[in-house]
């Protein structure tokens, strides 16, 4: 038998509800014991001991909203090298978005995802299935072979289904399976042409908008079709506080709704388009300031559930580009906690709060058997110093694309150690 000892860390783990100084104990890539309680039982004998000297110790994060290039676009992101910069943003599980080349809306090619990860990958990838097939929005997917093949949810990825009677299909077929239907929503004929927030910004810049109205209108109608089908719906990535509303209207209701955010829009605004720069059009695209204390409010709250990278690695020939020809997304792996930390060191959200939303809320509402440190758990988890200053480089980056709108950020707060059932897979000191 095989037993670490990580002994005087700061435990903050919000699935066991628990934020204090202890120890966590591996046995043969499990958890076997964490917190105060751990290390009041002592080192077992023979165990070899690790001395965290007062950082910090946190789950695994879990990653609800992850593009990725392979199959079909892998100069952009392959599952190998979109695990590594997880593992160097302390993810230890994601969910892989169905947008490749061919779609993932076929039993095959979720097997060839879990395949490749399995082989390939040194954290945990999960892949979600298409709704529809080729993501047209048309015909429905094999939603029951799908999810018994490995797929923990379904999505359209960036892409909304119009129209509503596939919609409420979806959510009827998606409930007598038990699974879980993971949408984004933005109206199409609303958005048009738009390439960011519609406004006054917009229209000093030059450029179409999209309208908010785009976003909720779309959400609205989702949930009222799941409290017609009674199915279970995730909003993956709203934007602005009238689509926070909806939610919490939704929820108030009974409904088995729950909403994400991507840390984009938790961090920045519409101003940070600056002079047409294409790394911060974003899909949806970045809000007012007013919109975004609003996220935060709900991240707060509770009404905001999950927190996600958005990683949607681009290369050069689809960014440096004129704006509105610029695709959308921005990669967000290895910045994913470190944005968040900002949150907490402004006092905006407590640290529980936000490790929660990273963790254990994903785990739950995808299914995943992570995001805590209970007993009896893989031994997935992250070290970090909630202190340390850094700057993103682009020389540093680990991504295939470099398509980041943290650039040259400052930061305060830091991975340093990243562990996958019981293995370490990533240390800053032997990163370099």
């Amino acid at each position: 038998m095989s037993t670490t000892v990580l002994t005087n860390a700061r435990i903050v783990d919000p699935g066991q509800g628990i934020d204090e100084t202890g120890s966590l104990v591996i046995e043969n890539g499990l958890v076997a014991g964490s917190g105060a309680a751990a290390a009041n039982q002592g080192t077992p004998e023979g165990a070899s001991c690790v001395d965290c000297k007062g950082l910090v110790i946190i789950p695994g994060i879990v990653d609800s909203q992850v593009h990725i290039g392979e199959p079909g676009a892998e100069y952009r992101e392959t599952i190998a090298s979109a695990s590594v910069a997880a593992a160097a943003g302390g993810v230890t599980s994601l969910v892989m978005m169905p947008e490749t080349n061919p779609v993932i809306d076929d039993v095959s090619l979720v097997e060839f995802v879990r395949r490749t990860a399995r082989d390939a990958a040194i954290v945990n990838i999960h892949p979600c299935a298409a709704i529809t097939k080729g993501l047209h929005g048309n015909e429905l997917t094999e939603m029951g072979l799908l999810r018994d093949a490995g797929a923990v949810a379904f999505s359209e990825g960036r892409r909304t289904i119009a129209s509503a009677l596939v919609m409420r299909r979806a959510l009827t077929y998606a409930r007598d399976f038990g699974a879980l239907i993971s949408h984004a929503t933005q109206d199409t004929d609303l958005a048009s042409s738009g390439v960011m927030n519609e406004g006054l910004f917009a229209s000093w810049l030059g450029l179409p908008g999209i309208p908010v109205e785009a976003e909720v209108i779309a959400l609205e109608r989702d949930l009222r079709l799941a409290a017609l089908t009674g199915a279970a719906y995730h909003a993956s990535s709203i934007s602005a506080g009238l689509a926070a509303s909806a939610v919490a209207s939704a929820k108030q209701q009974g409904l088995d709704v729950t909403a994400g955010i991507s840390i984009n829009h938790l961090s920045l605004n519409e101003n940070d388009v600056g002079e047409y720069r294409t790394f911060f059009r974003m899909a949806p695209p970045l809000r007012s300031e007013t919109d975004r204390q609003a996220m935060v409010e709900a991240l707060r709250n509770g009404t905001i559930d999950i927190i996600s990278s958005a990683h949607d690695p681009q290369d050069v020939d689809t960014k440096r580009l004129p704006f509105q020809d610029a695709e959308p997304g921005a990669i967000g792996l290895e910045t994913l906690l470190a944005a968040t930390l900002r949150l907490h060191h402004n006092g905006d959200v407590s640290l529980m709060r936000l490790i929660e939303a990273l963790t254990s809320a994903p785990a739950r509402r995808f299914g995943i058997n992570a995001g805590t440190l209970k007993k009896g758990v893989k031994a997935d988890f992250a070290i970090l110093d909630l202190d340390e200053p850094w700057v993103v480089r682009k020389e540093d980056i680990r991504s295939r694309s470099k398509n980041t709108c943290f650039d040259d950020a400052r930061f305060q707060g830091r991975v340093l150690q990243t562990w996958v059932a019981g293995r370490k897979v990533f240390d800053i000191k032997e990163d370099k």
